[in-house]
């Protein structure tokens, strides 16, 4: 159950009292918001959300519409990584254990919660889990339609990122595989476009036993290339 003001104090606290204004969305069907929490894997729906939330943000007079960066952790992002290569005008973006991979990597390889076991089997009676059933149904699987499943893909599309990006993942994150992480590095750099990837040994997925560095490590990137000299 998501509660706004239980969920990521901390991380906007940090940005904030680095001089940032810091939006934190509630997606639809989340916290106060309204609408149905149909998850973002089958759905464009979060990554919407995120992007009209920014075009509000821009209405402040005190934002600098020059100078925006994204964070997201484990679902979030996945839709900074999706917001980044839709939209032009994120400057910076920071992700934390996420959900980053292309459609085969989330089907095949993603191993959640024991972390060693085999993916889950969506439940169609769940609206989270019915997506994957629906479009599967509708479009055939990775193997059988690939060139549907990497159109879909922000993985297809990292050649046109709006700015660097910068990568966290735990090695022992039992819920998205670090494995996510390592090869989006790889498709960026070979995209020859900036990115950063740090690991933290031993830590789990909100990356609590390294949060200060993990936190450190983001504001100053956003600093390097939101802030520049000086």
């Amino acid at each position: 159950e998501y509660r706004t003001t239980e969920r990521y104090v901390d991380y906007v606290d940090g940005f904030a009292r680095s001089g940032y204004i810091v939006f934190s969305s509630d997606y639809r069907g989340h916290g106060n918001s309204e609408g149905e929490s149909t998850g973002s894997y089958g759905s464009p729906g979060y990554t919407i959300d995120v992007l009209n939330g920014l075009a509000a943000v821009k209405t402040l007079p005190a934002a600098d519409t020059e100078r925006i960066g994204m964070w997201g952790h484990s679902m979030g992002g996945y839709i900074t990584l999706r917001a980044m290569v839709v939209s032009d005008e994120i400057d910076a973006g920071v992700i934390w254990g996420g959900v980053v991979a292309s459609y085969p990597d989330l089907f095949e390889r993603w191993r959640q919660r024991d972390g060693d076991g085999p993916t889950p089997t969506p439940d169609p009676t769940r609206t989270r889990g019915r997506w994957r059933l629906s479009m599967i149904d509708t479009y055939g699987t990775p193997e059988e339609n690939p060139a549907f499943w990497a159109s879909i893909s922000s993985n297809t599309y990292v050649a046109d990122l709006s700015g660097p990006l910068q990568l966290h993942h735990a090695t022992t994150d039992a819920s998205v595989p670090v494995e996510f992480s390592e090869i989006l590095h790889e498709q960026v750099q070979e995209a020859g476009r900036p990115v950063e990837l740090y690991l933290y040994e031993g830590d789990n997925h909100n990356i609590f036993a390294n949060f200060w560095t993990a936190m450190g490590r983001s504001i100053e990137f956003f600093d390097t290339h939101l802030k520049g000299p000086g």
